[in-house]
């Protein structure tokens, strides 16, 4: 597919893209947690966390009880795993995608009693779910951190026209002129925008820029993604440290 074809398609990377986020999907039980909180059994003790992972493990558990620690130590673990394991991008995308999308989906509303809150990773995992806005926060940092450039990714905001509802996914694009690949927790298996007709792109960003959709095809740069006021007090949040206890226990 051409560069021109791709931005016929709303989902040009340059462009941005031509729709709004936050669908709120029902939540599915997903058993793989039995297996998820297994893992660090079984490697830990021939790969320990480093200290600094411990700390995180251990402010979960003082915040949001013991199953949190398990969630975060199963976080750390993947991420130490796979910096080493030399894998492609599109194997980091599968693993950091399943690993998050067994997470529980809940309104900020019911959980944080707020209209909208975006959660730190630590945040989203110590209270066991969150809304598609925290499943995509969560996929963009630890992506980033397994060595994912910025410039590769978006958080995007959509219009989930099966739910008629806002939505958040991120995308990947292996090239700039590339069809992007979609993280979404509303359908399990990562597939190209152009399979995605269900999702109408309205704006997106990175951790630098912020792009707004005028047309189909048709965007702009619209400045530094700091003009976002979640996206500033979620980033003063992952630097201070300061962490949100959830209205309900998703763990009781």
């Amino acid at each position: 597919m051409t560069q021109k074809e791709v931005a016929s398609t709303g989902w040009s990377r340059r462009d941005g893209y031509r729709a709004v986020a936050g669908a709120r999907a029902p939540w599915r039980v997903r058993l793989l947690w039995l297996a998820l909180l297994a893992i660090p059994l079984l490697l830990s003790a021939s790969q320990p966390l480093s200290p600094e992972d411990m700390k995180l493990v251990k402010r979960a558990e003082e915040t949001y009880g013991p199953r949190a620690g398990k969630r975060v130590t199963s976080w750390r673990t993947l991420a130490m795993q796979n910096k080493a394991a030399g894998l492609t991008d599109r194997q980091k995308l599968e693993k950091v995608n399943q690993f998050f999308n067994q997470m529980r989906f809940i309104d900020d509303i019911k959980l944080w009693h707020k209209k909208d809150y975006w959660a730190t990773p630590l945040e989203f995992l110590g209270a066991a779910g969150g809304d598609c806005e925290d499943f995509s926060i969560s996929k963009y940092f630890t992506l980033l951190e397994l060595g994912i450039p910025d410039e590769k990714m978006r958080m995007v905001y959509v219009k989930a026209l099966d739910y008629n509802q806002f939505h958040m996914v991120v995308a990947y694009y292996e090239a700039p002129a590339a069809v992007p690949l979609i993280l979404d927790n509303l359908v399990g298996s990562i597939r190209p925008a152009t399979q995605r007709a269900d999702l109408l792109p309205i704006y997106s960003f990175n951790g630098s820029h912020l792009w707004l959709m005028k047309a189909r095809g048709q965007g702009e740069l619209a400045g530094q993604s700091s003009r976002l006021g979640l996206w500033t007090d979620l980033r003063n949040r992952m630097t201070s440290g300061r962490l949100a206890r959830p209205a309900v226990n998703l763990d009781d």
